[in-house]
């Protein structure tokens, strides 16, 4: 049986730092994989973000997208960087709207413990659309690493202590050439956001479990049927 997947990002390029190997092993297998990009800076703090600069990043966000073999990617405006100012329910309703006309069995939400204010509210919010209610429920649900904001979560927040790994070897090399498509968002190294770092997190958690590469992920949930 093929997946469904659905790959939630506070913002674009937080999905191939999470599951971008993710993302391109599952498509090559034949699962759906779809990507809701949560949020437009330039309706949060446009005296930081002018509307060309977000118009740049999500043609950045589809040619990756393109590559990788996403099947559809839906972008929300909420308000980034102020979430944490902002209704989560009205988050909510509007990724349920999504959820429930694709109906996936696996999820990918960011880690709660993340410093990014925008990363929690998110999870939260996906969290409640996602709720097994009803006739349709969400079998998985995982947590992804995002890089420059899940290693600097405050000290008091619930650490990245990761429990599942997707081995990722043979489709590492798609997930850099999807990163560089944001080239407005690559930084150098040793900035966390870069090519380098992306390398070193993939081999450090390859290692952990025995394989070359490897993408991690906290898991939140899942149903046996």
């Amino acid at each position: 049986m093929k997946n469904k997947i659905l790959i939630i990002a506070p913002h674009a390029d937080d999905e191939i730092i999470g599951c971008g190997g993710t993302i391109a092993k599952a498509t090559q297998s034949g699962d759906e994989v779809f990507v809701i990009i949560a949020t437009n800076a330039n309706k949060g703090a446009p005296e930081l973000f002018n509307e060309n600069e977000i118009i740049k990043v999500r043609q950045e966000a589809l040619s990756a997208h393109k590559y990788l073999g996403v099947k559809n990617t839906f972008f929300l405006d909420f308000p980034a960087p102020a979430l944490n100012a902002f209704p989560e329910y009205k988050i909510s309703i509007e990724l349920s709207k999504i959820i429930n006309k694709i109906k996936p069995n696996v999820l990918y939400l960011p880690h709660p413990g993340d410093l990014h204010q925008d990363h929690k509210a998110i999870y939260r919010a996906s969290l409640v659309a996602a709720r097994p209610q009803g006739d349709y429920c969400i079998n998985e649900i995982y947590c992804y690493e995002t890089l420059s904001e899940t290693e600097w979560a405050p000290y008091q927040e619930k650490a990245f202590s990761p429990n599942v790994f997707n081995d990722i070897s043979v489709f590492f090399d798609m997930k850099i050439k999807a990163m560089e498509f944001f080239k407005s968002q690559i930084k150098d190294f040793p900035h966390t956001r870069s090519v380098e770092t992306f390398e070193a997190l993939a081999k450090y958690r390859g290692s952990t479990v025995g394989v070359y590469r490897a993408e991690s992920f906290m898991l939140e949930r899942v149903i046996k049927k």
